[in-house]
């Protein structure tokens, strides 16, 4: 879907307080590793993944997604009644029921004719709650729309530490959770308007999506463990298989060629992965801020948090032709432009 009349009114984000280091988390594994005879720092000479941020205290999906949704309010400059439709598409949810959506529209005192909703798509939410809201502002039939997204990987890393510390995990056990520990936590949140009702600001021209649904047991998250099991060496393979797809059809049909394109934001997983992503699709490093090393892997938000630093920066001036590439556990995988 392709859009000639929404634009981004309002964008924020909120970094998680709390630092955990790699170095802390190895050395809570000492005990493991040593007993496995492992010595490669899979996390931080593979993934990258330095750090990542965590929330102090108790902070459940709902509150991080309310600090980033009060942000971009503000940002935009739209009173909290003006807003048409809120679509939550944190990966992290206080509930099963109510909806988390319910909560923050709740919190931020979102009007009756509100619709609100949860978006559940694994890492590829953010994106497909930009769509969705696109579309109805596209039809007219609202002129706001926020979408927010709030990460909390506390508890994941408590229970996977507790669990990866016990005296007779297995080499296959602690593979397969490893990617849980390149999690992080953070907050984004977008208002979308009619674009005549923000002159000036940045356009949302859509994007394309394809999938491959085949690949669904690659990465299972589980809410009873708080856990991640994943197959990071097929995730790569298959998802740059879909991405190349995707790739070829957002070619097509917003006219990309690469080297034409001013900024990739990319949802990043680890340096692995990134690397690989740049190299099939020719995309030159210098236009892709990286922030894995010190934020980890950040879910949905990580493609809008990237974009508001990128902004906070002054990295993007007016006419910038922005591409947001997104691959989600599914596999789904969303390629979408932004013209600053």
């Amino acid at each position: 879907m392709l859009f000639q009349h929404v634009a981004i009114a309002g964008l924020a984000h909120v970094d998680a307080p709390r630092k955990l280091t790699t170095e802390e988390i190895n050395a809570r594994l000492k005990p493991t590793l040593d007993r496995l005879g492992i010595k490669v720092d899979v996390l931080q000479n593979i993934a990258g993944v330095r750090e990542r941020r965590l929330w102090d205290g108790e902070v459940k999906p709902s509150e991080a997604a309310t600090l980033a949704g009060v942000k971009a309010l503000a940002d935009a400059g739209v009173d909290a009644d003006r807003i048409g439709l809120l679509v939550n598409t944190s990966v992290s949810r206080d509930y099963l029921e109510p909806s988390t959506a319910s909560i923050v529209a709740g919190n931020l005192r979102l009007g009756e004719n509100c619709q609100n909703f949860d978006v559940a798509n694994a890492c590829l939410a953010f994106i497909n709650g930009m769509d969705i809201a696109g579309r109805m502002i596209e039809r007219g039939e609202i002129d706001y729309a926020l979408v927010v997204d709030g990460e909390t990987a506390n508890k994941a890393y408590e229970k996977t530490l507790d669990r990866l510390s016990r005296a007779d995990v297995t080499e296959s056990q602690l593979r397969d959770e490893m990617a849980t520990l390149t999690l992080g936590s953070g907050a984004a949140a977008m208002v979308l308007a009619r674009a005549e009702l923000a002159p000036g600001a940045p356009r949302y021209r859509g994007g394309v999506t394809r999938s491959a649904t085949e690949w669904n047991h690659l990465c299972v998250g589980d809410l009873h463990h708080d856990r991640m099991v994943a197959d990071g060496r097929m995730l790569m393979i298959e998802g740059l298989k879909l991405g190349q797809k995707t790739f070829t059809a957002a070619r097509a049909a917003l006219g990309w060629a690469v080297e034409e394109l001013d900024e990739f934001v990319i949802h990043q997983v680890s340096r692995a992965h990134t690397q690989a992503f740049l190299k099939a699709f020719g995309i030159d490093p210098n236009k892709v801020m990286t922030i894995f090393g010190e934020h980890g892997n950040i879910g949905p938000a990580s493609v809008p948090i990237v974009l508001s630093k990128l902004r906070e920066m002054g990295r993007l001036k007016k006419g910038n032709r922005v591409a947001l590439l997104g691959i989600g556990s599914g596999l789904n995988c969303s390629m979408a432009e932004v013209v600053w």
